[in-house]
């Protein structure tokens, strides 16, 4: 593992994914192996799959996982795209997946990527650094209502209008170019109550943006759709969710595969053609321990859903 990494949360999710020693497993999220590295040690003649936009951290993991050889590859790709990745590696289901979705510890910690709000960075964010779409981007160039809307909807930021004709009013002058020019900006905007808040003033908004980069929604509820359809039966999705709206998703894709019937409650048999695929193996998300929480602060706000393929 990167130092200062400590995947979350790691016992849980092990023992959530129900590990057989022949199966197949997919880390969508690679990370800096944290997972993998836990569930390849407990394969005999199974395999590992590990995915991640991110190609520094497939090249970080090749380094940790090279002493298992051909039990674990690692491809550089979206999770979103778990189905075809699979295919083209000629595996027709997998045993077991799990999803962190997360940005990862040396994501954050590294200040070239941009994503933190306590470290003066330029305005990167993307998880995949051949794309396209940055931070800078959206600051600089999508427009105030654009903004707005982004900073509301995926960040839940109620001070969202105030920010996003700060931002735009700034810029006019100069562009906006690093993390901490971000901040003051967003803390300036803010009334003197919200920045007595107990969380940092600029979490909800890097959220947001964050987000908007890497078009996460989207990729987590095309993820899910992927996931559920590429498990054998028995086989466990265990996705690690960060903040409600993804949470929100991951909870009624599962749902929809659940208890997805449409006919009214009085029919004597369903009629609507719904078959069941999926069941919730915990009724409410797996959340950290004090002691997680202690051990790594950025555990907090995980929670962990667990399903069976049935």
């Amino acid at each position: 593992m990167g130092e200062g990494h400590v995947p979350v949360p790691l016992g849980e999710c092990i023992e959530a994914l129900n590990i057989k020693p022949d199966g197949i497993y997919v880390d969508g999220t690679l990370g800096r192996a944290g997972h993998s590295l836990e569930i390849v040690k407990r394969l005999t003649t199974g395999r590992l799959i590990g995915i991640d936009r991110d190609i520094t951290a497939i090249n970080e993991a090749e380094r940790i996982l090279e002493e298992y050889g051909k039990k674990a590859a690692l491809i550089h790709g979206n999770f979103c795209e778990v189905d075809k990745i699979l295919r083209d590696l000629g595996i027709e289901k997998a045993d077991g997946m799990l999803f962190d979705l997360g940005v990862s510890s040396p994501q954050l910690d590294d200040a070239q990527r941009g994503f933190s709000y306590m470290t003066d960075a330029p305005l990167d964010m993307r998880m995949d650094r051949s794309a396209d779409l940055t931070a800078y981007t959206i600051v600089n160039e999508w427009d105030e209502r654009e903004i707005k809307k982004i900073l509301f909807e995926f960040g839940e930021e109620k001070y969202a209008a105030r920010i996003a004709a700060a931002i735009t009013e700034k810029r006019r002058k100069a562009p906006v170019s690093t993390t901490f020019e971000l901040v003051e900006i967003i803390k300036k905007a803010m009334p003197p109550q919200a920045l007595r808040e107990k969380q940092h003033p600029a979490k909800r908004s890097f959220q947001a943006i964050r987000i908007a980069v890497n078009d996460e929604l989207s990729a987590v509820s095309d993820m899910m759709t992927a996931a559920m359809d590429s498990l054998n039966k028995g086989g466990r999705l265990a996705v690690i969710s960060f903040h409600s709206l993804e949470d929100r998703i991951v909870k009624n894709a599962i749902k929809s595969r659940e208890n997805g019937c449409t006919c009214p409650p009085g029919f004597p048999v369903c009629v609507c053609g719904f078959v069941q695929t999926m069941r919730s193996v915990n009724k409410k998300p797996i959340t950290p321990t004090a002691e997680e929480i202690e051990a790594n602060p950025r555990a907090r706000s995980a929670k962990l859903r667990v399903a069976e393929r049935v």
